[in-house]
């Protein structure tokens, strides 16, 4: 073998492990305080994996002194419901990325992100379907009256209003076309042609939308704007036996608002995955028009856990390597 060989051959090795050792460096968190099931896991990690990078859990913790000692030397972090606040982005020196999976994000301060210089994301869509089943579940228990021995409704033929038409309100009047439903929509932010393609109404507003319709499914994200938004002043208007169904967040429900009017509508429902904060005094006074879920459920199914969890990775994966910053949620 000649010299030149030889050389070109120690620079072939010196580059192949130089950029091995580059891709090997990333260091991924998964940080759940309430973990995802194994086979999520195992899929995350597979993802993780192939692409090069190092996978460390941290499962089920109780302190977030616990979170503070993962964060430090980590590039990327997959989370659930988990808080990542300005404390944990101080003490991740390294981190560039973090990943939401699921839809909502308002457990991450997306102003520290942006301060850090770090990308937030969700995985929007993930979800969707499972989201959308529970709701259409919800709807049958309320208007069969929580199933205590009376009689009932039917949804078939029922005005249905969808607050919010994204992924999840795309699902849910998908699904409520099969129960023969009339479907409306309101979303100042989806060209009403888009809604009416789906063979969906399109209102022009949000009152119109709670006049119109028997059951409202609220899908509307907590903002500055949303917060409270949903008082007695809309829920007043909604006809007689009108049913709220709330999988978007407690936040945008007015609840001193919502327990008056449905003090003075005896007709009137409530139904959510999201316990209020109230939830007590729901209970106490509201027995067979109220119900809550003891903890968020829209999301917990084996299938979301797997699509949310294995997308986030995915994502990550894709934020290394080119860059993608799709599904970015801070500026």
């Amino acid at each position: 073998m000649t010299l030149y060989w030889v050389i070109y051959l120690i620079y072939f090795v010196e580059v192949f492990f130089n950029l091995k050792s580059k891709t090997t460096e990333m260091k991924i968190l998964l940080a759940t305080e309430k973990p995802f099931a194994k086979v999520a896991v195992d899929g995350i990690r597979t993802e993780i994996e192939n692409a090069g990078y190092e996978l460390v859990l941290l499962e089920k913790y109780s302190d977030k002194s616990q979170l503070l000692e993962a964060v430090k030397d980590v590039n990327a972090i997959i989370i659930r419901s988990d808080i990542i606040d300005a404390e944990v982005f101080n003490a991740a020196h390294d981190l560039k990325i973090v990943v939401r999976a699921g839809a909502g994000y308002d457990n991450v301060d997306l102003e520290a992100a942006t301060q850090h210089g770090v990308c937030v994301m969700n995985t929007p869509g993930q979800n969707s379907n499972a989201v959308a089943e529970l709701v259409l579940g919800m709807m049958v228990y309320a208007t069969r009256n929580f199933f205590n021995g009376t009689s009932g409704t039917e949804l078939k033929g029922k005005k249905l209003g969808i607050h919010a038409y994204g992924n999840v309100g795309r699902n849910v009047a998908r699904i409520a076309k099969g129960f023969e439903m009339e479907i409306y929509a309101f979303d100042p932010f989806c060209p009403a042609e888009i809604i009416e393609k789906d063979d969906v109404v399109a209102v022009t507003s949000v009152e119109e939308l709670y006049k119109l319709c028997d059951i409202v499914s609220l899908h509307i994200p907590a903002t500055p704007e949303t917060k409270n938004s949903i008082n007695y002043a809309l829920l007043n208007q909604m006809p007689k036996g009108g049913i709220l169904v709330n999988t978007a967040r407690k936040e945008v429900i007015n609840e001193d608002e919502l327990i008056s009017l449905m003090e003075d509508r005896s007709d009137f429902k409530y139904i959510t995955d999201i316990m209020p904060a109230a939830n007590a005094k729901f209970v106490e006074l509201f027995s067979g028009r109220y119900f809550s879920t003891p903890k968020k459920m829209g999301a917990q199914t084996a299938e979301a856990n797997i699509n949310a969890g294995i997308a986030a990775a995915h994502q990550i994966v894709e934020f290394f390597k080119n860059n993608c910053e799709k599904y970015r949620v801070n500026k």
